[in-house]
């Protein structure tokens, strides 16, 4: 089992979520870059989703990091970067009576397979989103190096359950404009806000979608076939868990449109080449277009809910009901959009590298 991913950016990820630890280790970021923690530390708050009480897991961790290798006076020194973040906030026997009732709709049966039976099942273990820290302080160091070549990375909560959120504008995405909520459209986050709080209520959990948009980045980026930069973005998202789906610009709805709607007519502005519309959502042919790049990810309800559900005991091989305990999260997406910013810059670095 591999835990690294990258060619130029190399990063590993490491711990459980009941561990001592979980972190990072980061290789290829340039020497001498000089990291602007407080940035790391708002990213990380935002996955942490502090402030929005009673809509994520009642876990409270701080997600401090110590940085012990690859920085040294202010700077990053050119080996790779480690970062440790201690797991304080742990509830382990709140899983032992799941140790062998696997969770339907998580990753408990295939885990207990392919380690047979010796995989750290505390909250998940290495399968946690608990490991989104370590990614998230990973993509906001990636976020300030992309940030010093002119190319911005932003997302959004998109959708919760029936709830939406205005889009992006795919011709100039307003960044800038996402509130402290995640949203840009301020009523939407309270209509989702109440879905989130009723399937709480009900013991239950609701999904959602997260849009992210890369602002900045040059035509020319990415290679045809297996190394397009659709590719290399999509194997980041699908390493987030929960994560079920991807599109690029229109994505499905390109299917039931003409090519003469679904095609971005090209012109010159300003001495550059632009297209007059962003449906393909800034690739073609797995090659950057010089416009920006727009996808949305697709975030599955929160698998562990206190609803009573029908599993399988697999120590005696019978039928069996779970109702889970514990805490955890009644939509994942509140708190997805730094992840998937996180994943996205890392992606984005690696290939502009």
């Amino acid at each position: 089992m591999s835990a690294t991913r990258g060619e130029k950016l190399k990063v590993t990820i490491f711990g459980e979520s009941h561990g001592a630890a979980i972190g990072v280790v980061v290789e290829g970021l340039p020497a001498g870059f000089k990291p602007d923690f407080s940035q790391v530390d708002a990213m990380m708050a935002r996955r942490s989703a502090k402030g929005k009480e009673k809509l994520a897991t009642a876990r409270k961790e701080g997600d401090e990091y110590e940085i012990v290798s690859g920085f040294f006076n202010g700077v990053c020194t050119g080996t790779p970067l480690t970062a440790v973040i201690r797991n304080k906030d742990t509830h382990s026997p709140d899983y032992e009576r799941m140790r062998y009732l696997m969770r339907p709709g998580h990753s408990d049966w295939g885990y207990f397979v392919k380690e047979g039976g010796f995989n750290d099942y505390r909250g998940g273990g290495h399968s946690s989103g608990r490991l989104t820290a370590p990614l998230v302080l990973a993509g906001a160091l990636c976020k300030q190096v992309l940030s010093e070549k002119g190319i911005q990375v932003g997302a959004h909560i998109a959708q919760i359950a029936d709830v939406k959120d205005i889009r992006f504008n795919p011709l100039a995405p307003q960044l800038d404009k996402v509130n402290e909520h995640g949203t840009l459209d301020e009523k939407a986050w309270d209509a989702m806000r109440e879905r989130v709080l009723k399937a709480a209520e009900r013991g239950d959990s609701v999904g959602g979608v997260i849009e992210c948009a890369v602002t900045g980045i040059p035509a020319g980026v990415g290679d045809p076939f297996f190394d397009s930069l659709e590719s290399d973005i999509a194997h980041m998202m699908f390493s987030v868990p929960a994560v079920k789906g991807i599109q690029f610009g229109k994505g499905y709805a390109l299917a039931e449109m003409n090519g003469s709607a679904a095609n971005d007519p090209f012109r010159i502005e300003g001495g550059k080449v632009v297209t007059s519309t962003n449906n393909n959502g800034g690739i073609l042919g797995g090659i950057t277009t010089g416009m920006p790049v727009i996808f949305d990810v697709a975030i599955k309800p929160t698998s562990s809910i206190f609803t009573e559900q029908d599993t399988v005991d697999v120590s005696v091989m019978q039928n069996a009901k779970l109702q889970v305990k514990g805490r955890h999260d009644p939509c994942i997406a509140v708190r997805a959009a730094a992840v998937i910013e996180a994943a996205a810059a890392i992606a984005v670095l690696d290939a502009i590298l």
